[in-house]
């Protein structure tokens, strides 16, 4: 954890399969407003890297929640995880992800995602949304590329590894900070 200690609230503490004397599971709901700002309550940060829920809007309602608890507990530094595919990176996903997963299974998670985005650019906290590409379980290390400027650019796959290095590194780095740089190779 790289001297961070990290407090994770967590559906089901028993299920998490990685255990550190650095981390904090807490049970609980991110649906549940309570249970969202006791976790952020004593927090400098907040990554979010939540999967896909249990209701339509889960992304944007849970980032409601995350969004007024941050307030309430005067957090400003929120690290976002969306996706590739989400607001101006649609179409930089590579065509078997854009017009096979991205358009048949999964694109109303993204038009929730892209409402998620809006929701935490319209707030006043320094945030940073980071887009990976599609996860692989490849080692820490690959030839990492982040960038905004996405004309011409296709990103095609990140190592889960990979992803929260560069997700940790924005902690402490202002250079994404209000941005929403897409990650992979």
């Amino acid at each position: 954890m790289l001297g961070h200690s990290v407090r994770a609230l967590v559906r089901d503490p028993a299920k998490l399969q990685f255990k550190h004397y650095a981390l904090e599971p807490m049970q609980g709901d991110a649906l549940v407003a309570e249970d969202v700002e006791k976790a952020t309550e004593s927090q400098d940060a907040v990554i979010y890297a939540l999967g896909v829920g249990k209701c339509p809007h889960f992304f944007s309602q849970t980032t409601s929640l995350l969004l007024c608890a941050m307030q309430k507990h005067q957090v400003r530094r929120l690290i976002a995880i969306t996706g590739i595919g989400t607001g101006d990176s649609r179409g930089h996903g590579g065509w078997i992800y854009e017009r096979v997963i991205l358009s048949l299974f999964t694109k109303s998670i993204y038009e929730d995602k892209d409402v998620q985005e809006n929701l935490i650019r319209e707030s006043d906290l320094d945030w940073t949304i980071v887009r990976p590409a599609s996860f692989n379980n490849g080692p820490l290390g690959g030839r990492l590329r982040a960038t905004d400027q996405l004309e011409g650019v296709t990103i095609s796959g990140i190592s889960r590894a990979d992803a929260a290095a560069f997700v940790l590194h924005q902690l402490k780095s202002a250079e994404w900070l209000k941005k929403s740089p897409s990650v992979g190779y």
